[in-house]
């Protein structure tokens, strides 16, 4: 899989040029939000070492115009040193993803990127599939797709057992206690391993919920029944909340919690049924609600992350994935290939300063598939001259 840097991003972007007075406090690579009053905004241009070949241009009382400038963030310090843009640093962080299984999906990418940016990674997989996640790690099958843009593998600090739907031991019926696939895994609800993270750590910054499953996702909504309704429900949905509630105690302040969600949530996806269109849907609703709470209780920002087809293992019990992906390939305003690492870097991004000011809010990564009212490669713009991605 191929990997995107993840360390810095160089700024461009339009400002007004605005004269000396008053110097910017508390401004730090990743943060430039310093106290400043809004009346007498000074210094900005030596903060950011303005520099441009465009004729300057002057705001007045009377008249407010503007010029193109590059910006390099930088560090007020003793110093002087100037960082190249805005870098996504999350060393000292420590993020725990629950649902990852195997090294082709959203969940490894999400811990990937994390891992770029230098945060530690705990993750949780589904305890059926843990066996052969493990003795794949450790075998080395996953060491091609570990390896970061420097080099290095992505280290994984540990790996809990973890099935989301259920609470807490009196949770699990005694058929699944018995079932041969959990034999011999401990402490795998969710209460048990957010107490067994604590236990072991302390303390998470970043929570990431990749997880979805809906038993009759092949089936029309209008033939799914109320059992395989709830649950995809509490797969795919409720288990959020439950993550959330069991780790925010163990969570420091200013965290960030993701999830995964698709545009079925709000458009039709013949296909896409089982109650899964409704899960996410849900899922959307509840992200907006638990920004608020956890928001008001620990400053904990919470999103998720709309993302566009990709041809996982996990996908394929849709179906129809790779239909879907070729419709997104022709379809959406970038005509190109979604990786599985561009939802990764913006997981990066939402648990990092940069976005300190994002909460409650759907991100779409999608190529704007989202974006579109109808699908051009319908006949009925066969007459319309719409470019084309040329092969």
């Amino acid at each position: 899989m191929a990997t995107t840097t993840v360390s810095n991003f160089p700024t461009a972007m339009s400002r007004p040029n605005i004269p000396s007075a008053q110097r910017f406090a508390n401004v730090s690579p990743a943060n430039l939000g310093g106290r400043f009053k809004v009346d007498s905004c000074h210094k900005l241009a030596s903060v950011c070492h303005v520099a441009s070949s465009q004729p300057f241009l002057k705001m007045t009382a009377a008249a407010v115009k503007y010029k193109k400038i590059r910006t390099n963030a930088m560090s007020v310090s003793n110093s002087d040193s100037e960082v190249p843009g805005l870098p996504i640093d999350l060393k000292g962080k420590r993020a725990f993803i629950a649902g990852v299984a195997d090294d082709n999906g959203y969940g490894w990418a999400i811990a990937k990127s994390l891992a770029a940016a230098g945060a530690e990674i705990l993750v949780g997989t589904w305890v059926p599939a843990l066996n052969i996640f493990e003795s794949s790690l450790r075998r080395g099958k996953f060491d091609e797709s570990r390896k970061l843009q420097d080099g290095s593998l992505m280290e994984i600090a540990k790996v809990y057992p973890l099935d989301a739907v259920y609470d807490n031991p009196e949770d699990v019926p005694e058929d699944v206690k018995a079932n041969k696939r959990y034999a011999g895994a401990s402490n795998w609800t969710v209460q048990e391993v957010a107490e067994s993270v604590k236990k072991d750590f302390g303390t998470i910054d970043i929570l990431v919920h990749s997880l979805a499953n809906g038993p009759e996702v092949s089936k029309p909504l209008s033939e799914t029944s109320r059992k395989g309704y709830l649950a995809a429900l509490s797969a795919s949905s409720y288990s959020y909340i439950s993550l959330l509630k069991h780790f925010l105690p163990i969570m420091n302040q200013d965290g960030s919690a993701i999830s995964l969600t698709y545009i079925a949530s709000e458009r039709i996806i013949p296909g896409y049924g089982g109650g899964m269109s409704s899960a996410k849907a849900a899922l959307e609703s509840d992200t907006r609600v638990l920004a608020f709470e956890a928001g008001r209780k620990k400053r904990i920002r919470v999103n998720t992350i709309s993302a566009g087809p990709l041809g996982s293992r996990a996908a394929k019990a849709i179906g129809f994935i790779d239909m879907m992906i070729d419709y997104s390939f022709t379809n959406a305003p970038l005509q190109k290939e979604l990786h599985a690492e561009e939802v990764g870097n913006t997981a990066a991004f939402l648990s990092s300063p940069l976005a300190s000011a994002i909460t409650g809010s759907v991100i779409y990564v999608d190529n704007g598939l989202n974006a579109m009212g109808v699908g051009v490669d319908s006949p009925i713009f066969h007459q319309l001259d719409i470019p084309k991605e040329q092969h």
